[in-house]
């Protein structure tokens, strides 16, 4: 039977083919003879209750010097697609909450959209710990200045980030005694407006941010660790954090394991953890990353992991 898939995604112009997981995803979809198309979030619609997309048919190659070629833009409506990969990287906006309404409307009108378009705006990836509170650090979520640094001086050492970012911006390490904490805490709230997240420091971090893969509720038996440059608390690779392929370790595994069943439950097929020390400290639902490079480092295929669990699901429709 033949496929057809849409990739939503960033602009594939601008990837960096060699690290980026959606491509990854296109080669395999490719290699099974799927027909591919692309486009951006803002390319979908809807028009008399059908969801429809401007996109472009695409080859992939995986080459730096040349990695897709596209035709000429065209619409179609996805009811007529096989599956859409919702990929967009967040910022996690009123814009991409918009997208999942489209999304929701076009798997109930027969598409396979993975991640499930509902789970993708309900898992807030910060958020979305707080459904595992055992496995994570002791954590706040509040826009009160107050409440907030009741929570510093409490823990002494305390990560805050805000909800909707990615790749380690605007993350802060701040102890009780910084004289920068007020300032800190009114920027990432908006003065008060807008909800943040603080959670205590985890030492551990010095041994790497762990990412773990979970594919179709089955993790995979490596990760990535991103470990810190000299002078950061940040592991993400984006913020300069160097990524080191490694076998994960028993109490990895366990702590993936008690949420694998959850995220199967809830159409999240590919999910990556971050793990630092036994804590989980987000759950990245949007745009996982890091497989190019487990698969490059063990000889994996992760992406093929993912397309035969869709296979089957459109099979068994």
């Amino acid at each position: 039977m033949a496929f057809s898939l849409l990739m939503v995604m960033d602009p594939i112009a601008s990837i960096n083919i060699t690290k980026d997981t959606s491509f990854g995803m296109l080669l395999e979809a490719q290699r099974r003879g799927w027909q591919l198309f692309y486009c951006q979030p803002q390319d979908l619609y809807l028009e008399q209750g059908k969801i429809k997309a401007i996109c472009q048919r695409i080859e992939v190659f995986n080459d730096n010097s040349r990695w897709f070629a596209a035709e000429e833009a065209c619409t179609i409506e996805l009811s007529q697609i096989s599956a859409v990969l919702m990929r967009k990287d967040p910022p996690f906006d009123m814009n991409y909450i918009y997208s999942t309404y489209l999304l929701e409307l076009a798997q109930q009108q027969g598409t396979l959209v993975v991640n499930d378009p509902r789970s993708l705006r309900d898992c807030n990836e910060k958020l979305f710990t707080a459904w595992f509170p055992k496995l994570t650090p002791k954590t706040l979520v509040s826009a009160n200045k107050q409440l907030l640094k009741k929570f510093i001086n409490e823990q002494q050492d305390v990560i805050l980030k805000p909800l909707d970012g990615m790749g380690g911006s605007s993350i802060f390490r701040v102890q009780a005694n910084d004289p920068n904490v007020s300032v800190i805490i009114e920027t990432l709230t908006a003065q008060g407006k807008d909800l943040a997240m603080a959670q205590k420091f985890i030492p551990e971090i010095t041994k790497g941010d762990k990412r773990i893969l979970i594919v179709n509720g089955q993790v995979i038996p490596y990760v990535l660790s991103r470990i810190p440059k000299t002078g950061e608390t940040r592991g993400n690779l984006a913020a300069g954090g160097s990524g080191v392929p490694m076998p994960i370790s028993e109490q990895e595994m366990l702590i993936a394991q008690q949420v694998a069943p959850e995220l199967l439950k809830r159409g999240l097929l590919f999910v990556g953890l971050d793990v630092i020390g036994n804590y989980v400290t987000e759950i990245n639902v949007t745009s996982p990353t890091c497989m190019r490079e487990l698969d490059k480092e063990y000889g994996l295929n992760i992406a093929g992991d993912l397309f035969s669990a869709i296979e089957t699901l459109l099979q068994n429709q």
